[in-house]
């Protein structure tokens, strides 16, 4: 009796193996294929391992965001709603714009609003001033602060709709800072439900990987060394991470700055004061599961600066960080989690 049990046994294992054997040689020999485009004001890169063109379904995911998140969008959700709309319509796009909002606003929170998506009009006022060379006074900043705060909007339902509450029509929605990381997530999750094992989608510099390379490798990620280079055309590295199965962003206020009357104003705003930041930190990278939380908590370390950044990093062990300081000599220092020590390459 055993015999024929073992006997019968013999055939599913060997099929059993080569069907292994056989969905390893597709997995080796299926190619490559890259992607790119515009949008959000940007550019898109995505590489993946995959036998079918997905160009057409990537651009269809990306409009979507940009229906729901895109300012320069007039017809998008957030574009109407600062025009004075408070509805959201019941379809996947302002699904998309509800989860973006919802979890901005958590992010907030755990903040103390050192990331905040109504902070706009302050930044508008300082980004015009510094290009008419005009500087917002006092009175000007004070007056804007008025309509400035992420506790003035809500999210509310009522018989089955949504929408979005503000104390002053005068607010101004930015997700600016997270939709980019959003909408990396949304390509990513279009890649798994393809079951692609390997890939990685960079928008902005916003990234998510999966797997492994071409070259069979886990993907590598370069951070840039914070050169004051406006034009972007210094690529130097301050270091590369490999990146599995994670997130990444980062944000910084070398690339955007002004000076006026011999002194540097960055353009990171912080919502709380309404005035342009002013501590040592050059640059912000986070690892986490998903590249909008990476992307908001990227954007709040630069207002937070160093210190505070490290202490919401020891409350939020799920979050990773790589941060790029200026001592008082104007030298470059970094400090990291600890637990980039393993994927930081050489």
């Amino acid at each position: 009796m055993k015999k024929k049990k073992l006997l019968w046994q013999i055939p599913f294992l060997a099929f059993l193996i080569i069907g292994t054997v056989y969905i390893a040689h597709q997995q080796r020999t299926m190619p490559y294929q890259d992607y790119h485009g515009n949008i959000f004001g940007t550019v898109y890169h995505i590489t993946c391992q995959y036998d079918k063109d997905l160009k057409g379904a990537i651009e269809k995911e990306l409009q979507k965001v940009d229906d729901a998140l895109s300012m320069f969008n007039e017809q998008s959700i957030i574009s109407k709603i600062n025009q004075g709309d408070s509805l959201v319509p019941p379809d996947e796009t302002g699904k998309m714009f509800l989860n973006v909002f919802n979890h901005a606003m958590q992010i907030s929170e755990e903040t103390d609003g050192a990331f905040d998506i109504t902070v706009a009009p302050l930044v508008n006022a300082w980004g015009f001033g510094f290009k008419n060379g005009t500087m917002p006074t006092k009175e000007q900043v004070d007056s804007i602060r008025k309509f400035v705060g992420y506790q003035q909007v809500s999210h509310w339902k009522k018989g089955g709709k949504n929408g979005i509450h503000k104390a002053d029509q005068r607010m101004m929605l930015d997700c600016s800072a997270i939709a980019k990381g959003y909408g990396v997530d949304v390509v990513a999750k279009l890649l798994r439900r393809k079951d692609i094992k390997n890939f990685m989608v960079e928008i902005g510099g916003e990234v998510v990987t999966r797997g492994v390379n071409r070259q069979g490798k886990a993907w590598r990620v370069g951070v840039a060394k914070p050169n004051e280079d406006s034009l972007n055309t210094n690529q130097e590295l301050q270091t590369v991470l490999e990146v599995k199965d994670r997130a990444m962003a980062t944000s910084g206020n070398y690339r955007n700055f002004y000076y006026k009357d011999g002194k540097r104003y960055a353009h990171t705003i912080n919502p709380k004061t309404g005035y342009p930041v002013k501590h040592t930190l050059l640059s912000a990278t986070v690892i986490a599961k998903d590249c909008a939380t990476a992307d908001a908590y990227a954007t709040a370390f630069m207002v937070m600066g160093v210190e505070k950044a490290r202490q919401l990093l020891e409350r939020h062990p799920e979050l990773l960080a790589y941060l790029i300081y200026s001592d008082k000599d104007g030298n470059y220092r970094t400090w990291q989690s600890p637990a980039l020590n393993d994927i930081i390459q050489p």
